[in-house]
């Protein structure tokens, strides 16, 4: 007997089922762009997303803490969207689809928010438009294309101009403020394929290096494999640390290449530690091209120094399009250095981005499990300027800065 009841209710489940499910946030400036997205939503019967007021804070709160598929962010008030965006966009995963809408009528500004991955919406927009650009970009997520398929990590390399300059330490404490402090995903690659110590400064335990074989060689070197190698640190800071008895460190150099280029998509930064192995013609090549910022760590001795000038020849030989920062690092008391702040200006045509004042005190803190972000020594304050200027932040130190002293006595 046919049941017309039955047949009623198991419509109804299969159009509950079928419902469109999109997971958003919005973060808004404006009380009309709130009120447009949720009636936009509601009528085309699409979970409304979540609302938040549009704050750093409350960008670094949310997004990480679910799995979000689109994060729409409203910059009608922004004097300058792209700039915004710029400032913002290490708060993002590279998973989610970004909306900026905006009431900045530029091509100029659609092409530099495209260049970062970003969709552009200009305002005022109707609830259609809204909906079926929403839609659209949902579809290409569905079919892994369009903008922020191409959204990767930003590249730094931590390199020393000579051994013991802190390299390793610093590229640390790097991570552990863009991660921490900025919650910024990030990924550290060791470079030193036979030591080092990098588990110390990262505070790892029982920390083994991941052994690679020759037959590794043979492996589909997809993100899934490239994954596996990596060890997790926190919830937004991981590490790739590879050793190997097959394999000499040109080619566990490449390989971990390959593998880097495999997690691009994973991250908002990728730092490599270039403390060892990085001073051949190929690695100045694939620094050059590939890199977006160089952090060149010296100290102030004569050979750190001419060490610093020729790799900065090196690349502009290579035509690189990696921005350079140079970080000075008191490694010795001030009275021990031979070479001063103005010499090193005279020398390289430049002067150092930061300064990094002698802490007497360093290696009592790293054997403490202390990190240098977390603390309040002139280092400190001077570690959290160059992380501002990695994310494009020109922040500088304070006037009553022993950094701040430093550069004015050209010491």
């Amino acid at each position: 007997m046919f049941d017309l009841v039955d047949k009623l209710q198991s419509k109804s489940l299969e159009a509950k089922i079928q419902k469109e499910t999109i997971t958003s946030v919005l973060f808004h400036q404006t009380q009309d762009c709130v009120e447009l997205v949720e009636e936009a939503f509601r009528f085309e019967g699409i979970n409304a997303p979540t609302m938040l007021a549009n704050s750093d804070d409350k960008i670094r709160e949310h997004v990480r803490e679910s799995l979000i598929e689109i994060v729409i962010v409203e910059l009608n008030l922004s004097r300058n969207v792209t700039k915004d965006m710029e400032r913002i966009s290490h708060l993002l995963p590279n998973s989610a689809s970004v909306i900026v809408i905006g009431s900045e009528d530029a091509i100029s500004t659609i092409r530099n928010l495209k260049q970062m991955g970003f969709y552009y919406v200009f305002w005022p927009i109707t609830k259609q438009e809204l909906i079926d650009f929403v839609r659209n970009v949902n579809s290409n997520r569905q079919r892994n294309s369009g903008l922020g398929k191409d959204r990767t990590a930003k590249k730094v390399g931590i390199w020393g101009t000579k051994g013991g300059v802190g390299t390793t330490l610093l590229t640390a404490e790097i991570a552990f403020e863009l991660s921490q402090l900025k919650k910024s995903s990030s990924l550290v690659i060791d470079h030193d394929f036979r030591g080092g110590n990098l588990d110390i400064f990262l505070g790892l335990k029982k920390f083994e290096k991941k052994s690679i074989t020759r037959a590794s060689l043979a492996s589909n070197l997809d993100a899934a494999y490239a994954s596996s190698l990596v060890k997790k640190v926190d919830n937004m800071l991981h590490v790739m640390s590879l050793e190997s008895d097959d394999l000499n460190e040109l080619e566990l150099k490449e390989y971990v290449r390959t593998l880097s280029a495999q997690l691009e998509g994973q991250y908002n930064f990728i730092l490599e530690d270039l403390s060892r192995g990085s001073n051949c013609k190929q690695d100045i090549d694939y620094i050059a091209n590939s890199y977006d910022i160089l952090v060149l760590l010296m100290e102030p001795t004569v050979s750190s120094v001419r060490e610093a000038k020729r790799v900065l020849k090196s690349l502009e030989r290579a035509n690189s399009t990696a921005r350079c920062l140079f970080v000075m690092n008191y490694t010795m008391a001030d009275k021990a250095a031979t070479v001063s702040l103005s010499e090193v200006k005279e020398f390289l045509g430049k002067e150092a981005d930061v300064v990094l004042p002698n802490e007497p005190k360093l290696g009592r803190l790293v054997l403490e499990d202390k990190h240098l972000y977390q603390l309040n020594y002139s280092v400190s304050q001077a570690l959290h300027k160059l992380t501002s200027l990695l994310l494009g932040q020109n922040e500088k130190a304070g006037k009553g800065s022993l950094l701040n002293k430093l550069m004015k006595r050209g010491k």
